[in-house]
């Protein structure tokens, strides 16, 4: 406060530490920049060449928006901000490659009780490194210091993105077709839902984040901050390479039946066997030691199940091998059947976030 009265700064919006963070993220950002990208970091809108998209005979764009849910509250306690930042284009991107899109441009939201320049920059370092791996520019963003309404340490993240697909190359339920083969593709852990029943069951064990836990063979902490997988390069790639691909699923918040039966047709669904793959370590934790029933964990964790692919009986082990190429570890999970009265069974799911699709059939028991 000055002699004359009120300024921005003495009501706790310290515009200098915002230049200084976009300072210290500029290298980052401009990593994210190829030639179609104008005007650099710091303009009022990013430019983006859409020159290509005029080799298209129809293009559409594909959108996409998301956060990173209560999972911040674990960086935050720990004190290690860049690796939200790449949970954020996780969510973000890998959404938009479902429907056979190529990610073009993102763009970022923070807000906070006070911005903290090192600490922005680290969460954007993040965002930035997870463009980098998509193959998206990061076009712009913005830092909001909201002091009264949010406290001091607080933060939260957002982003947005655009992509491009080709009309007659788009992925989704019109193509999925009986007799299809369905393939998980691994996560990477939690990835970046479910945090709130995962908090609450850590908090009930009274569990510290510097716990070392046996069975993870790390500490608590390293494993619940471990980064959302970004798939979406690797789904581009199969997208042009697999004639026979027909859709994507994200696993993300309601588990993998309920994202699944957004992209099964009505009259069609896809039968899942729980008993072909091993469920990492921390969800099996998460059910035993919270007593969670597997129904709960089964629609809020992806168990071990990030991404899943749709194709053709005849293309599903090239799928598998070209996964595996790549590092993603991936397998046959079912298929593509008829629906039939097995959908009024306990183990069957139908349609999700107001999408009247086909069902999922869930048999057997997991492995742990």
């Amino acid at each position: 406060m000055t002699a004359d009265g009120i300024t921005y700064a003495s009501s706790g919006v310290d515009t200098a530490a915002g230049d200084r963070a976009v300072e210290l993220m500029k290298d980052a950002v401009a990593r994210t920049h190829g030639p179609e990208v104008l005007g650099g970091v710091g303009a009022f809108a990013g430019l983006f060449d859409a020159s290509a998209l005029k080799n298209y005979r129809r293009p559409l764009l594909a959108s996409s928006t998301d956060g990173v849910g209560t999972k911040i509250v674990i960086a935050r306690a720990m004190g290690i901000h860049h690796t939200i930042g790449r949970d954020l284009v996780a969510m973000v991107v890998d959404d938009i490659v479902v429907c056979g899109a190529k990610p073009l441009v993102m763009t970022d939201y923070i807000a906070c009780g006070k911005v903290v320049p090192e600490r922005i920059a680290d969460i954007v370092r993040g965002i930035a490194e997870g463009c980098e791996e998509a193959g998206v520019a990061l076009v712009g963003g913005e830092t909001a210091e909201h002091p009264g309404v949010m406290a001091a340490d607080d933060y939260d993240v957002a982003g947005a993105a655009i992509g491009v697909v080709e009309a007659d190359s788009l992925l989704g339920p019109d193509r999925v077709r009986t007799g299809d083969i369905v393939i998980a593709i691994a996560s990477s852990g939690l990835h970046s839902n479910g945090y709130s029943l995962v908090r609450s069951v850590i908090a009930r064990a009274g569990w510290e984040l510097e716990t070392y836990v046996p069975e993870l063979k790390r500490t608590l902490g390293e494993e619940l901050l471990e980064p959302t997988r970004i798939y979406a390069r690797v789904c581009v790639e199969l997208a042009e390479e697999v004639p026979g691909l027909r859709a994507f699923s994200h696993v993300t918040g309601g588990g993998l039946a309920a994202n699944l039966a957004r992209v099964i047709p009505p009259g069609l669904a896809a039968t899942v066997r729980r008993d072909v793959w091993t469920v990492p370590p921390i969800f099996a934790l998460v059910q035993d030691v919270g007593g969670v029933p597997w129904s709960d964990i089964e629609a809020t964790l992806n168990l071990g199940v990030g991404m899943v692919a749709i194709v053709a009986a005849d293309q599903a082990d090239a799928v598998v091998s070209a996964c595996g190429e790549r590092g993603l570890p991936a397998w046959r999970v079912g298929e593509i059947v008829s629906d039939d009265a097995r959908a009024t069974s306990a183990d069957a799911v139908r349609g999700s976030k107001g999408v009247a699709g086909g069902a999922v059939f869930l048999s057997g028991a997991y492995a742990v």
